[in-house]
């Protein structure tokens, strides 16, 4: 593997860290300046509402610089962010700093993805962008625990001050490992892209071009089943909690280890998605996976053994399809940085969508497995989304090898 997907690993592994410590800091944060567990909380959904944002709008405002350089910046940025969380002398400061990181999470793994594939040769393309997401999901496993772990024994603003050091080595090695052509060359390409030599280069990205990308049904039907499969996970998701204390019997200390085993299972389906995700076949599988896995899980929440291996194939389910979608998304858009920023939007659409309806359904007295069982049927929405975009492209391939009279 190439040594800049390494260093872009690393840059998701902090942005990673950023988006889940704060849970197990909020207390700490919220004592520290004197709010409400509301307002804490607005250092959660806050962060979510700017990645959608800025996954859209700093990819199209810097659609003709060189993707390094962006790359470069939006981990300027991340520092940024950290640092002034870090430093933050009230609430409203440290809010801004959340605000700030989170504006380079959706362009730099929008973008981010492009330059990694590019970095390798055609077949190995989901196998890169699976590498760098590796940073994310281990970042998911540690996030939580991490967190509490150094906001405990040195303060929340620790924390934040790591972040930023893990923040400013992620630039050092993009800047240093990742090649000046990466991003800029069709992933056909493969015959001396490590030099950056005889590669074939990719049209001007404009921001005119960019959106033509979006003329395709393929991606817009890819970004719908991207929203729908991260909203059935998430919904089901967000209660696990409550899942687990008030069905399944376990005590409230056992949460995180449980959230940690979860977190494993997002490493294994990163892994395993990143093998066999260029085929639709395999992303309707993944998702016919979750579908059920959810399901099962509603069923037999009761028990504390099958929730432990449920929980797990709930994170290799859920995270098996995310390399393939991404791929497909910007095959699909031939290369527009904007439509795989806009696959991360469509994520976290997904999840406030999810996590709206799962709250609707225990406020609605269907207890705490109702998330599970609508989680499931959301996926099952992105299932048939699937089929019908496969369906799609087996027909235009058809039509194109029949002979013309």
């Amino acid at each position: 593997m190439p040594s800049g997907l390494i260093a872009l690993a690393l840059g998701g592994f902090g942005i990673g860290l950023t988006e889940f410590l704060i849970a197990g800091l909020l207390p700490q944060v919220a004592s520290s300046f004197a709010v409400s567990e509301a307002a804490a909380g607005w250092l959660i959904s806050g962060y979510a509402l700017s990645v959608a944002v800025g996954a859209i709008a700093l990819t199209a405002a810097t659609a003709r610089l060189p993707r390094k350089h962006i790359l470069v910046g939006l981990v300027a940025l991340f520092v940024i962010g950290n640092l002034l969380s870090a430093v933050a002398p009230n609430y409203q400061v440290m809010l801004l700093g959340r605000i700030v990181a989170a504006l380079c999470h959706g362009s730099f793994f929008g973008i981010g993805s492009l330059v990694a594939r590019s970095l390798v040769a055609p077949e190995k393309k989901s196998q890169a962008v699976a590498v760098m997401f590796a940073g994310l999901t281990v970042a998911n496993v540690l996030g939580v625990p991490f967190g509490a772990l150094v906001g405990e024994r040195w303060g929340w603003r620790a924390a934040f001050w790591a972040v930023t050091a893990i923040g400013l080595l992620a630039l050092a090695g993009i800047a240093a490992l990742v090649p000046s052509w990466a991003g800029r060359v069709r992933p056909a390409a493969a015959a001396g892209r490590a030099a950056g030599a005889g590669a074939e280069r990719m049209p001007p990205g404009g921001l005119a071009q960019q959106l033509r990308a979006f003329r395709s049904w393929q991606v817009w039907l890819t970004l719908l089943a991207t929203a729908l499969s991260y909203g059935g996970m998430f919904g089901a998701f967000s209660y696990i909690a409550y899942t687990f204390t008030e069905v399944s019997g376990f005590a409230s200390e056992d949460v995180a280890w449980l959230l940690m085993v979860y977190g494993v299972g997002l490493v294994v389906g990163n892994l395993v998605g990143g093998r066999a995700a260029d085929r639709d076949r395999a992303l309707v599988l993944a998702l016919l996976g979750l579908a059920l896995t959810l399901a099962l899980f509603g069923l037999l929440a009761e028990s504390g053994t099958a929730s432990v291996v449920l929980v797990f194939l709930m994170g290799v389910t859920g995270f098996a399809s995310v390399p393939g979608m991404i791929t497909r998304v910007t095959d699909f858009a031939h290369g527009a940085a904007l439509a795989a920023s806009a696959n991360v939007s469509a994520s976290n659409v997904g999840n406030a969508l999810g996590a709206w309806l799962g709250g609707v359904a225990i406020s609605a007295g269907l207890g705490y497995t109702a998330p599970l069982y609508v989680g499931a049927g959301i996926v099952l929405m992105s299932v048939a989304v699937m089929v019908v975009a496969a369906q799609r492209v087996r027909s235009s391939q058809a039509t194109d090898r029949v002979p013309a009279r």
